[in-house]
C-alpha cells in the first residue's frame, strides 16, 4: 500500500480469517507470481524475468521494502518486486493467507493471526527495529494516572500488543483503559492533536511529529524499556509454496532487500528524496528523524525468540489459540543470502551478529 495507512483489525476480518480455505493454491491469482516462466529458442532454454507481488505496511519499518521496488534493486538476479494496493490492513493479511500475493511485509503480530488461522506462510527476513511510541496528553505522565483513559490504536497490530505489554508490567490492566481502534493514522494522529484522545500508539514519523507540535506531550515509552534496544517490529513473510517452487525469487527478493538497506544507510538523503512523496506522505524533515528512530534491518535472526515471547501477550488479549512452533521462522533462505553475498552482508551496519 504505497503511502498508505495502518487500518483496523475488525472483528470481521478476523471472522474472515477464520473462515477462510488458506489451503487452497492458486486462489485468485491474476498471474503465476511464483514461477518462473521459460522461453525456448535456439535450442537453449532462457528464464525469464520473475514477478513476486506482494503487500507492504506504512511505517518506516518498510523503507528498504519501498527502495527494492522504487529502484528494483533485484532487478540484476531476473526478480522484479510488484506492490499490490489494498483499501485496508485487515484485507492486506487476507490477501497473503489467501494467495492472492505470494509475500508480505507487515508487523509480527498481523503474521501470528494469520498463522494461527492455518494460513501456510513462514517469516523468512526482517522488516525493521523499534519506531512504536507511545505517547500521551500534558500530564500524563506515568501509569498510575491513564486508568479510566481513552487509547487510539489499531487492533492485531504492534501498536496494540506494545502498549499492552508496557501497562502490564506497570500493573494497569488493559481493562482499565478505554480501547478506540482508530480508521487510519492521519485520523488517529488528528484524534490525539484535537484532544479527542488521551493516548495514542503510533509509529515514525507520526510519533515525533506529535511530541514536538502538541506543547506539553509525553512520551510514555518507546518500547525499549520493556523490550531492549533493537526490538523488531515488521517481517517479511511469504507464502510456502513459493519457498518450495522459487527459493531462488525469495533470496533475490531478500539481496534486493539488503542492497537498499545499505543505500538508505550510506545514502539517506538521496533514499529519503526517492521516498518521501510517493511512500511517505510526510516532510523531509520529519522524515530524517524518522530514519534515526525506526531502522529497516534485513537480517533479524537475533529476533526470533523476541517474536515468539511476544506470542504470549497476543494470546492473552484472546487473538490467536495456541502458540507457532519454532517452524513459523525460517531463516534458511537468509543465511543463504548472506553467505552468496558475504561482502554485501559485511557492508550492513545494523545486522544480527
Amino acid at each position: 500500500m504505497c503511502g498508505s495507512l495502518r487500518e483496523p483489525f475488525s472483528s470481521a476480518a478476523l471472522t474472515a480469517l477464520r473462515s477462510s480455505n488458506f489451503s487452497r493454491r492458486g486462489f485468485l491469482r491474476a498471474s503465476a507470481v511464483s514461477t518462473i516462466a521459460f522461453a525456448v529458442g535456439g535450442g537453449v532454454a532462457h528464464a525469464a524475468e520473475a514477478h513476486v507481488k506482494s503487500i507492504h505496511g506504512s511505517g518506516f519499518c518498510n523503507l528498504n521494502y519501498f527502495l527494492a521496488n522504487a529502484l528494483q534493486t533485484a532487478k540484476d538476479d531476473g526478480l522484479y518486486l510488484d506492490f499490490v494496493l489494498t483499501p485496508t490492513s485487515a484485507e492486506m493479511v487476507t490477501f497473503l493467507g489467501t494467495g492472492q500475493v505470494d509475500a508480505g511485509l507487515m508487523p509480527y503480530t498481523s503474521f501470528i493471526a494469520l498463522h494461527d488461522k492455518g494460513a501456510p506462510v513462514t517469516i523468512v527476513a526482517g522488516g525493521g527495529i523499534e519506531g512504536l511510541t507511545l505517547v500521551a496528553q500534558p500530564g500524563l505522565d506515568g501509569p498510575d494516572k491513564l486508568k479510566g483513559k481513552t487509547l487510539g490504536t489499531f487492533q492485531m497490530d504492534t501498536l496494540e500488543v506494545m502498549p499492552y505489554d508496557w501497562l502490564k508490567k506497570h500493573n494497569v490492566s488493559f481493562k482499565d483503559i478505554n480501547v478506540r481502534y482508530m480508521g487510519n493514522t492521519p485520523e488517529a494522529v488528528e484524534a490525539f492533536r484535537a484532544g479527542a484522545l488521551d493516548l495514542i500508539c503510533t509509529v515514525e514519523p507520526y510519533a515525533s511529529s506529535l511530541l514536538n507540535d502538541v506543547k506539553g506531550s509525553v512520551k510514555l515509552t518507546d518500547g525499549t524499556d520493556i523490550y531492549g534496544a533493537g526490538y523488531t517490529d515488521c517481517v517479511l513473510a511469504v507464502r510456502n509454496d513459493l519457498i518450495k517452487q522459487n527459493p531462488t525469487a525469495i533470496k533475490a527478493l531478500i539481496k534486493g532487500m539488503m542492497k537498499a538497506q545499505l543505500m538508505a544507510e550510506n545514502q539517506p538523503e538521496e533514499a529519503l528524496k526517492i521516498l518521501v512523496g510517493p511512500f511517505y506522505k510526510t516532510t523531509i524533515e520529519n522524515a530524517r528523524i524518522a530514519m534515526n528512530k525506526q531502522r529497516s534491518v534485513v537480517d533479524a535472526r537475533s529476533q526470533t525468540q523476541f517474536i515468539l515471547d511476544r506470542v504470549d501477550s497476543i494470546k492473552e488479549m484472546g487473538y490467536i489459540n495456541s502458540r507457532p512452533g519454532r517452524d513459523a521462522i525460517d531463516w534458511t533462505l537468509l543465511e543463504a543470502t548472506i553467505a552468496e553475498n558475504k561482502g554485501l552482508w559485511s557492508e550492513l551496519k545494523y545486522k544480527s551478529a
